[in-house]
């Protein structure tokens, strides 16, 4: 792939310490809204491309989610080619901290799939701009919380939208991923009378969730969870999960996770529209997060102010689906177009020049 082929990316910025073992792609696809915000994300790639690839992919999706989120950030992502289990040091994620700093401000990062908020303590040591530190270093600690908190909120609109209440009782929802944000789902279904059956590749995952709700129906994998008679599925765990294969056997109204970009294609968005099945973008859906690392960065960080800017994904959700199918197009597009709007809309301000 071409570095100048990527996209309409502001910056791509490779950043490697042989010592350490560092070797890291950060993504800067706009600071139209404000300094680019987005996780940093530690995984074995399998290849070079795969990583660039993925960085690309992930930081143009930051730029979205942080436009129809409300937030004055635009997007960024990083990625940290290895494994997070056997490469990550201390060493490591500060020489990694050091690249960061020396964007002077243009990219703010936090926490991803593979980085905890102890990693971001490490990282914090070397620079300013990092969120999802933990609360003994100052930071907001685990925003899966909150993520989890957006996505059932988004859950209840799809539902309002759909069948008109956002009453989730006698519903069944097919939880693929029982990590960071799928742990905390659970306890918002349950309470709301929703059935739940559940998924994950490891074993302590689904230990876990055994023992805590033993009410659960626990299945072998997402094959089995998607064709289980579940109303909605909600997919927690890696992307690309709709695809051609999965659209043949998905027994699903409502589709809405967390997990970062689940088309495996953007013409299954149009598939599933044709199915008939109701799809919340998952960049609206799991904002959560990235609401409560802002707060923290802008400013002392409030649980209370971000978790209400958090419940107002019911109503960004409600309005998408409205928007969609009033203009007889896809929730994706709608939610495209209105972040594209704002950052058309806000993103000039930038270029006001005010002298006194």
């Amino acid at each position: 792939m071409s570095i100048f082929d990527a996209s309409g990316h502001e910056q791509v910025v490779f950043c490697h310490d042989p010592e350490s073992g560092l070797r890291a792609i950060i993504a800067v696809y706009s600071t139209a809204l404000g300094p680019a915000l987005g996780g940093t994300r530690f995984y074995p790639y399998a290849s070079e491309e795969e990583a660039l690839t993925d960085v690309l992919h992930l930081s143009e999706g930051m730029a979205y989610k942080n436009a129809i989120a409300g937030l004055d950030h635009g997007g960024g992502k990083a990625v940290i080619w290895g494994d997070p289990g056997v490469d990550k040091t201390e060493a490591l994620l500060r020489a990694y901290g050091r690249f960061v700093e020396s964007l002077g401000g243009r990219y703010v990062t936090a926490c991803d799939v593979g980085t905890y908020v102890e990693d971001m303590d490490h990282v914090a040591r070397e620079t300013r701009h990092v969120s999802g530190r933990s609360p003994e270093s100052g930071g907001a600690g685990d925003s899966s919380i909150l993520t989890a908190f957006g996505v059932f909120q988004a859950m209840r609109a799809a539902a309002q939208h759909r069948w008109g209440a956002v009453d989730l009782a006698g519903r069944t929802v097919g939880v693929a991923g029982l990590g960071k944000v799928g742990r905390h789902l659970i306890p918002h279904l349950l309470e709301a009378g929703a059935d739940v059956v559940a998924c994950d590749v490891d074993p302590a995952a689904i230990g876990r969730t055994a023992a805590n709700h033993p009410q659960v129906r626990l299945v072998a994998d997402a094959d089995e969870l998607i064709a289980s008679g579940i109303h909605i599925y909600a997919p927690c765990a890696m992307g690309g999960v709709l695809n051609e294969s999965t659209l043949k056997t998905l027994d699903a109204e409502i589709v809405c996770g967390a997990a970062n970009n689940q088309l495996a294609e953007p013409e299954v968005a149009v598939e599933l529209e044709r199915a008939g099945v109701l799809y919340c973008p998952d960049y609206v859906v799991n904002s959560g997060g990235v609401i409560q690392v802002a707060d923290e960065y802008d400013g002392a960080f409030d649980f209370k102010r971000a978790e209400r800017r958090t419940l107002g994904i019911f109503a960004t959700t409600a309005r998408i689906l409205e928007r969609a199918k009033g203009e007889g197009t896809t929730p994706v597009a709608a939610a495209n177009a209105i972040a594209e709007e704002r950052i058309a809309a806000v993103g000039r301000l930038q270029r006001l020049r005010m002298f006194r």
